[in-house]
């Protein structure tokens, strides 16, 4: 845990220290990413590439998948079903 701690604390640093310029093309290369992993599970659901529908479907997915990543939930076909209290 303080291995965490010290990293997540190391990097607050590190992004306190960098310019308006770099963290905006670092935003930018996040946004990019986004769209890479969920664009097109979103185009299969039935959004239309480019459009707000789209784009919100984009957001939620990454907040869903980074939620089931923060809180260690794993998939129930691997015999696991409930989140850290389980």
């Amino acid at each position: 845990m303080r291995t965490i701690s010290s990293i997540c604390l190391t990097a607050a640093f590190l992004t306190a220290c960098s310019t308006p310029a770099q963290r905006a093309a670092q935003k930018s290369a996040e946004d990019e990413q986004m769209l890479t992993i969920y664009g097109p599970a979103c185009a299969r659901l039935g959004y239309a590439a480019r459009t707000d529908p789209w784009r919100s479907c984009i957001v939620q997915m990454h907040q869903t998948d980074g939620l089931r990543h923060s809180y260690g939930y794993l998939p129930a076909d691997r015999g696991y079903y409930g989140g850290p209290y389980y």
